[in-house]
C-alpha cells in the first residue's frame, strides 16, 4: 500500500490535516503564521526545505531534500540530528510527497533513555536506535517530563500534507489469546 495516501488509523489524533494551522503555535505561543498552499523551493543544500520534527520537544528528526545524495550524514534527511545518519537515503525527488513513520519510546525513570525506529518512504532508516541524549535546539533537558511534537523550520519553505499521532501501550500483552 502506498502510505502517502493512507488515511490515519481510527485511533489517531490528527494534528494537521493539510487544511488548517489554527491549532499550531510558535514556541512562544503565538500563531504559527504558516500558509496552507502548494509550493516548493528552488534552492539547494540546507536551504532546500530545511526543517525538522522534534519528538517530545527534545529529539529532532531532520527533514531536508537530500534526494540523490549517495551517503547522507547526521544533518541530512532522516538523520537523528547530529547523532545518527540514516541507514539509507530514502528520499524521493523534489515535488514528490515524502512519508515518515516513527515509533518513539520516551525515556522512563530508571531507564536507559529514549529509542526510536524511523521508516522513511517505506524503508527503515533507523531501527530501534537508542538515543544518547537530546539533540540541539530542545525546549529543555527534563527528559522525564512530557513534551510537545514540534515542527521547525529555518525560514525555508517546507510543505506538510498531514501529521497524526497514535499513542501506543507501554507494553504488549504477555498472554496468548487464540482467535
Amino acid at each position: 500500500m502506498d502510505s502517502r495516501n493512507a488515511p490515519p488509523p481510527e485511533n489517531a489524533v490528527v494534528l494537521f490535516s493539510g487544511q488548517d494551522v489554527s491549532n499550531w503555535t510558535t514556541r512562544d505561543g503565538k500563531p504559527a503564521g504558516w500558509k496552507v498552499a502548494g509550493d516548493m523551493p528552488e534552492s539547494t543544500g540546507q536551504a532546500k526545505g530545511n526543517s525538522g520534527v522534534f519528538l517530545q520537544g527534545r529529539y529532532e528528526i531532520q527533514v531536508l531534500d537530500s534526494y540523490g545524495w549517495e551517503r547522507p550524514g547526521m544533518g541530512d534527511c532522516g538523520a537523528i540530528y547530529n547523532q545518527f545518519a540514516p541507514l539509507v537515503n530514502a528520499c524521493r525527488a523534489a515535488m514528490e510527497w515524502q512519508t515518515y513513520d516513527v515509533a518513539f519510546r520516551a525515556p522512563r525513570a530508571g531507564d536507559s533513555g529514549p529509542s526510536l525506529t524511523v521508516v522513511h518512504n517505506g524503508q527503515v532508516i533507523h531501527n530501534n536506535v537508542q538515543l544518547p541524549g537530546t539533540t540541539g535546539a530542545t525546549i529543555d533537558e527534563d527528559i522525564l517530563q512530557p513534551g510537545p511534537l514540534l515542527v521547525q523550520d529555518h525560514r525555508d519553505l517546507v510543505a506538510y500534507r498531514n501529521i497524526w499521532i497514535v499513542e501506543l501501550p507501554e507494553e504488549a500483552s504477555e498472554t496468548y489469546e487464540p482467535h
